[in-house]
């Protein structure tokens, strides 16, 4: 069956342009340089699915017209990836009900400190607040149905935060990563559309660099690879013309279709 994955955003967690900043990129004209957070949107027939929602995603729905959602998977709960949380509520208000949200544990366990008050509205003692379905993943890798959709997940770490990477068909997101086990590598064997996070060149303790990154891509095997969560370090063209021609930048509105069994 045919889906399509919207990347939203692909931008670290600073975006692109960076507040102030003056460098050669922050400043570029080229739209392929502006970078919203790392955010995306997958569509299979008439289902759509938001996968993490950053502190750009107000911008980002008004954008791409995101009117319906049936359901949202989380990866992590840094702010980047879980700051327009709230303005999930709409779709509450639109759709009458609850929206289904797919996340670890302990990602929970985050949004309860941050979020507080969508636990009160869950327990329906704040019925103006947003409204979400939590569904949580029982394992660190498993397989799980999410409102009509097959979804495979994953676990690794980012600073000693888990990090949750979503397996759909022949795609898979993997962002955030910077310590793993060879369990990931199981996983993700047969992936054809690769997602993965890769900062800039020099070295972080969060993210993989470029040359990490192709490493990881390199064992994963995936026909096409496509990296997101990029700093205002690395300019588009000049990057991918760096890059193996499997392996490409992505960009925000970039659409790559892919197959779900």
């Amino acid at each position: 069956m045919k889906a399509n994955f919207l990347f939203l955003g692909t931008g670290g967690s600073a975006g692109v342009p960076v507040i102030g900043c003056h460098c050669s990129v922050c400043k570029s004209r080229s739209a392929r340089n502006h970078r919203m957070r790392s955010s995306g949107l997958i569509t299979v027939k008439d289902k759509v699915y938001l996968l993490d929602v950053g502190p750009d995603f107000r911008q980002q729905a008004l954008k791409y017209d995101i009117a319906h959602l049936d359901g949202v998977l989380l990866t992590h709960a840094h702010f980047d990836h879980v700051g327009g949380l709230d303005d999930l509520r709409v779709y509450y208000y639109l759709q009458k009900k609850a929206l289904p949200c797919l996340l670890s544990e302990g990602t929970l366990e985050e949004l309860k400190l941050r979020y507080h008050y969508m636990v009160k509205a869950l327990k329906r003692e704040n019925p103006t607040c947003t409204q979400l379905d939590f569904q949580l993943l029982s394992s660190d890798f498993g397989e799980v149905s999410f409102e009509g959709l097959r979804v495979q997940y994953l676990s690794y770490y980012q600073s000693g935060m888990k990090i949750t990477g979503f397996r759909i068909g022949n795609f898979a997101y993997v962002s955030d990563i910077r310590e793993y086990t060879e369990q990931i590598f199981p996983a993700l064997k047969g992936v054809s559309i690769l997602v993965l996070s890769a900062l800039r060149h020099t070295s972080s303790e969060m993210h993989f660099t470029i040359e990490e990154a192709i490493a990881f891509a390199r064992k994963v095997g995936a026909e096409k690879t496509y990296f997101t969560h990029i700093a205002h370090d690395l300019d588009y063209e000049t990057t991918n013309a760096q890059l193996p021609s499997d392996i490409r930048l992505s960009y925000d509105g970039l659409q790559v279709p892919f197959e779900v069994r």
